[in-house]
């Protein structure tokens, strides 16, 4: 995984309320305070440039100020605090209380407002369920929680108000399914085809922010907590989409955006951006 891969918490949908869960609340707070810092001084960061941290998703967001916005699955706030920095109105809908306590704090210390509904996003409360959003979004390590895409999309689509735009962006399953990668550097770095594009099963993996933790909170060699996922092809995600009644308009396959040389010509992430049909 290369550095420009940003860590996210599992999704509704694989182990919701059983051990998935229960890691990602075992000492989230601070594995995010480790990567970022505290609240306030991840805050500080932010309002220097806000587009900073949206990069590049946001080029996909159009006009930002005044929107009304839901990231699903927003781990620690990090993109939301962005947005409600450039004047949007945001939501996030997460299960983690761990990622909604920093998410808040970081929130407060910018001085914005955040809304954070600790929910499964299969099964969101009334006030969020009943709402629509000019957008929809989720991004990176998301889908690869889902035993099943429908629910996820009809969800998205279901948030979405007329006219609204979706935003998926994510790992591209030519490097999570397909290339297996080793070497820390441009010219040592080698690239195998080791994996089964078409696998359908189920994988077990040590949860995502482990590398933040200090050697006390588990890190750094200790027994780690694990998850499972299923890896996605992206004529499978296209097709969940699409099958959900969203429009697809656009998808963008992306090298590695932090280098261009480090992985060239492998793709590393994709954006997918639909609208529901209807006037806004």
């Amino acid at each position: 995984m290369n550095n420009q891969h940003q860590e996210s918490e599992p999704a509704a949908g694989v182990q919701a309320g059983s051990v998935s869960e229960e890691s990602w609340n075992e000492d989230t707070y601070a594995a995010w305070t480790s990567r970022f810092g505290t609240p306030a001084e991840a805050a500080a960061k932010l309002a220097k440039d806000p587009l900073v941290k949206l990069f590049p998703i946001s080029s996909y967001f159009g006009e930002i100020s005044g929107k009304k916005i839901i990231n699903l699955m927003g781990s620690n706030g990090m993109k939301a605090v962005a947005l409600a920095l450039l004047g949007a109105e945001v939501t996030v809908a997460d299960f983690s209380e761990a990622n909604a306590r920093y998410a808040k704090d970081l929130a407060s210390a910018a001085e914005v407002q955040l809304t954070y509904h600790v929910s499964d996003v299969l099964n969101l409360p009334a006030e969020v369920a009943e709402s629509s959003y000019d957008i929809v979004f989720a991004e990176q390590g998301i889908v690869h929680y889902f035993t099943d895409l429908a629910p996820f999309m009809d969800t998205a689509y279901r948030l979405l108000s007329p006219g609204g735009r979706f935003v998926l962006r994510d790992f591209h399953p030519i490097t999570t399914k397909l290339i297996s990668s080793k070497g820390s550097t441009a010219k040592v770095r080698k690239h195998k085809v080791s994996g089964d594009y078409f696998d359908t099963g189920l994988e077990e993996k040590i949860v995502s922010y482990s590398k933040y933790l200090p050697a006390s909170a588990g890190g750094m060699g200790e027994k780690k907590s694990v998850v499972h996922w299923r890896r996605w092809t992206l004529g499978e995600i296209v097709t969940a989409a699409a099958a959900s009644g969203l429009v697809i308009t656009m998808l963008v396959e992306e090298p590695n955006l932090s280098s261009d040389v480090y992985d060239k010509g492998i793709p590393k992430t994709f954006t997918l951006v639909a609208e529901k049909a209807g006037q806004a």
